[in-house]
């Protein structure tokens, strides 16, 4: 119940954002729920006057513009199949028109209308004490039960040769409707009496907020919720916050989009193995109130939609209660950092492990800023195995001051210097610190990874960085396997691989009390260290040697898996073909022959052996070849060119 009891609290403390439509992801527009509402896709626009009469119509051909927000009860929020369940005032043209039956409209039972319940639950609603005017006006013209007709006549819906409405389109209904295909078969993907309609009032007053239109108009939001709420009784304990108030055993769908079935609650196979055995009914399982139902559910889809990220149906979802801001752990430090300038950017040449260490304190304490002693994090995973249910895979409640030290101790640890094309955004970056969850997916599995594979790597790390545990063996072990076979890579998804891995062996090194930084090391004796580093220096000087020819993979580079596996035999190889390119640099090259001499002379004798590499190797060789890129002509170059 703790899920539930925060997203309860999320939503009483984001009262201001009930019904405030909010710019979203892909140009589609989202609110915070209002209790006993939810979202429909709506086909056609009808408006009526306020004294009740037909005023005009319109097809809503804008996709972003479709989605309505409308009043909802139990039984409609959850209806399927041949269940007669209408909605409170919008609903499809098989429940709002009264003549649907007659101009041949198709239900499953003809002797029990959709329209009979609708309209009667509408003017109950109307005639209520809880009503407003648009209700009455929108009731006032359904009871007629002429929808059909003023939308034929309007040119919205279209009739066959036998004045009923037309199912399916076809080209025999040319000489009826014109050559062109009618709007409403490219709108509506069924026939069309499945098309749903939302209404509005027209020049109802000239007070500008009852100007509103219906399905944005906060006081017919409060009108049916008052209502609704009048409608409930059977109280009972609410688990989630003690309290005796009226109970429901229907929760909502559309969790994750309008489409999804899937809920969290669900307890309706009474013959199955849901609950019996421990429990008669569900309700002796959990019982949750209708009010804290509805503001959980609503809040839930508010903070997906708002700021969840959804890989192959599985959501990454990460909010405070109090609307504060809350660095996501799954980012890079790219977008972590509050200070990334132009002219960071400009000196990455000249980034040093400290400058990184300061700029990152700097972002993880802007974040600190508005600590107060109720601010807490909550990370969630979310994902569904069945059509019907959904599973609460991860779910942790945090004070916000321990989840940024875990995460400062993440981004501290598992960091290296990185120059690749994110996935998620096609965005060239460059900087220094930990890799996001998903590119750390794609450099272990490649870029061709199904996002199944994606999404599970991305849930183990996950725990990596807010529970502070090692980075799993397999993970890492895949990462170093690939970023040793450069052979059949493109050049920048190898390259984006290789400073992934050293980021990921890096964080294994700190757990073991000792990590390594991005600027050469050249005190170090380590053995894998070293031999990265000869590898480093070797494939620096064939380059070199090439650098008026067109650019190819260096011996070195096709030698580095074997290598990795092999180093005394295969250095053999690599030290063979390293001759003619040392010839042709000459004195030129003296100082990357010396480097090697150097670096080798720090082996110990018992150590220079076949003996399979450790991570570190990546470390000493992206360290050393990085230096030689970087490297400024030193005296000793100078010297060496004499």
């Amino acid at each position: 119940m703790s899920l539930f009891l925060d997203l309860y609290k999320t939503y009483e403390s984001n009262q201001s954002f009930v019904g405030e439509e909010e710019q979203g992801r892909f140009g589609k527009n989202y609110t915070l729920l209002p209790i006993s509402h939810t979202t429909q896709t709506a086909h056609i626009e009808v408006t009526v006057t306020n004294k009740g009469q037909f005023h005009s119509a319109e097809l809503i051909s804008n996709k972003n513009e479709r989605e309505t927000l409308i009043p909802c009860t139990e039984a409609s929020a959850s209806r399927a199949g041949s269940v007669i369940a209408p909605y409170p005032l919008h609903d499809k043209l098989s429940y709002v028109a009264g003549d649907f039956i007659a101009f041949g409209g198709k239900v499953k039972n003809s002797n029990d209308q959709p329209y009979t319940h609708y309209i009667a639950n509408l003017k109950h609603w109307a005639e209520s004490p809880y009503s407003c005017p648009q209700i009455k006006s929108i009731y006032l013209y359904l009871r007629n039960g002429c929808l059909i007709k003023d939308l034929v006549k309007e040119g919205i819906l279209w009739l066959d040769e036998d004045h009923k409405l037309i199912d399916k389109w076809d080209n025999k209904y040319k000489s009826l409707c014109g050559e062109n295909k009618p709007e409403i078969f490219k709108v509506v993907s069924g026939g069309q009496g499945s098309a749903f309609v939302r209404f509005n009032v027209y020049n109802y007053s000239s007070d500008a907020e009852l100007e509103q239109k219906v399905w944005k108009n906060k006081k017919i939001y409060d009108s049916f919720i008052d209502y609704y709420n009048h409608q409930l009784g059977n109280k009972d304990m609410c688990y989630v916050t003690g309290r005796s108030l009226p109970f429901t055993e229907r929760h909502a769908n559309k969790i994750r989009n309008s489409g999804d079935k899937a809920k969290l609650i669900s307890a309706n196979d009474t013959s199955g193995f849901t609950f019996r055995g421990r429990f008669a009914t569900s309700h002796e399982a959990v019982n949750i109130s209708y009010d804290v139902s509805q503001k959980a559910h609503n809040a839930l889809k508010w903070l997906i939609r708002r700021q969840g990220k959804i890989i192959d149906n599985r959501v990454f979802l990460v909010w405070s209660i109090e609307g504060e801001a809350v660095p996501n752990p799954e980012d890079d430090f790219f977008d972590l950092s509050t200070f990334n300038t132009d002219e960071d950017i400009e000196e990455k040449s000249a980034f040093t492990d400290q400058a990184f260490a300061e700029q990152f304190n700097r972002a993880i304490d802007g974040y600190r800023n508005d600590l107060n002693h109720k601010s807490e994090v909550n990370i969630l995973i979310l994902d569904s195995a069945t059509t019907g249910r959904m599973a609460i895979l991860y779910y942790r409640n945090l004070q916000k001051n321990v989840y940024l030290d875990h995460l400062k101790a993440w981004h501290s640890q598992c960091f290296w210097e990185h120059h690749y094309i994110r996935k998620k955004d096609k965005k060239m970056v460059e900087f220094t610190g930990a890799p996001a969850t998903e590119d750390i997916a794609y450099a272990a599995h490649g870029p061709n990874a199904s996002d199944k594979v994606i999404k599970s790597l991305m849930e183990r790390m996950l725990t990596c960085i807010v529970d502070g545990k090692s980075v799993p063996k397999d993970i890492v072990a895949s990462a170093f396997y690939r970023a040793v076979n450069p052979l059949g890579k493109d050049q920048k998804e190898w390259e984006k691989t290789l400073s992934i891995a050293c980021a990921l062996v890096n964080r294994q090194e700190f757990e073991r009390k000792r990590g390594f930084t991005v600027a050469l090391n050249e005190q170090i004796d380590e053995r894998s260290y070293l031999f990265g580093r000869m590898l480093a220096i070797a494939d620096v000087l064939e380059h070199r040697a090439l650098k008026s020819e067109e650019w190819r993979m260096s011996n070195a580079m096709r030698y580095m898996n074997d290598f990795s596996k092999h180093p005394e035999r295969t250095w053999k190889i690599i030290q063979t073909n390293l001759v003619p390119y040392q010839a042709k640099l000459g004195k030129s090259g003296w100082y990357l022959t010396q480097l090697i001499d150097e670096v080798s002379s720090r082996f110990k004798i018992d150590e220079f052996n076949d003996r399979p590499l450790t991570g570190k190797f990546l470390l000493g060789f992206y360290s050393q070849r990085h230096q030689l890129r970087f490297k400024k002509v030193t005296e000793i170059d100078l010297t060496s060119n004499k």
